[in-house]
């Protein structure tokens, strides 16, 4: 009779023990729930130190993938574009990286284009002349990009919570599938910056038609129609005036066609 009641005495005591334990575990999980989970800093986007610092912090957790829009605006491309070094070498990592920016951003002396030419990258580029946010996503689960209900793009923060995350790499993921990959705009870009190819997108720009265009720089109708086709076929634009619009957005009339008739 007292083994059995030591044993019971034991396994009262060990119930009472367990029952503690739950009832901690209980209280230190309403305490968590209770306190309200604090907002990463704001920092302003033209700031390349704050920059750096916040997505720095976000690439050291990569193991995924990352993926990045460098804003159109040049001030506030400028700190995205100061970390090309450190996207290529989480690239190189193992961890997948793709980068949209605009026709703009891409032609900035020193940056993503001199780079993807020197092979220095190692990840993808594509090309959109979409006007996005300066956005960075890893994994899917955390981002830098604009904060709040702030609409002019002056600040960014670091933001978890998964929702809001998931939209933004939805976001990301309808302008990379739409976007050009950056050879293909350069070899489009060669193509069209011929003389002659100029000629015609700035008075496809300009709206003329066919007929006056053609007469405008005097060529055959025949031979204008046959170029501006393959000027459409090659901006994905399903009318002229439509093609002359896409050829301004995808930074291919840097110059004016109008130098070389006037």
């Amino acid at each position: 009779m007292s083994e059995l009641s030591n044993s019971s005495g034991r396994s009262d005591g060990v119930e009472e023990t367990l029952k503690q334990v739950c009832e901690l575990i209980e209280s230190a999980v309403t305490l968590h729930r209770s306190i309200p989970p604090q907002p990463s800093p704001m920092v302003l986007v033209t700031d390349g130190v704050a920059v750096a610092q916040a997505v720095g912090r976000l690439l050291t957790g990569a193991k995924y993938s990352v993926s990045v829009i460098v804003p159109g605006a040049l001030e506030r491309a400028k700190p995205m574009l100061a970390m090309m070094g450190r996207f290529a070498a989480v690239a190189k990592s193992g961890v997948t990286v793709r980068l949209l920016c605009t026709p703009q951003v891409l032609a900035v002396p020193h940056g993503i284009l001199a780079a993807v030419r020197a092979g220095q990258l190692g990840f993808e580029v594509r090309v959109t002349d979409a006007d996005l946010h300066g956005t960075v996503i890893v994994d899917g689960k955390a981002a830098f990009g604009r904060s709040g209900p702030e609409r002019d793009g002056r600040y960014a923060t670091v933001n978890t919570d998964l929702a809001s995350v998931r939209a933004l790499y939805l976001m990301f993921a309808g302008a990379w599938g739409s976007a050009m990959p950056v050879d293909e705009h350069l070899r489009l870009a060669e193509r069209l910056h011929s003389d002659s190819m100029r000629v015609i997108l700035e008075r496809l720009s300009e709206g003329h038609t066919d007929d006056v265009a053609a007469k405008k720089i005097q060529i055959s109708l025949r031979t204008y129609r046959r170029h501006v086709a393959t000027i459409m076929r090659d901006v994905g634009a399903s009318s002229r005036f439509q093609a002359g619009v896409r050829a301004v957005e995808l930074g291919l009339l840097a110059q004016s066609g109008r130098e070389l008739v006037d």
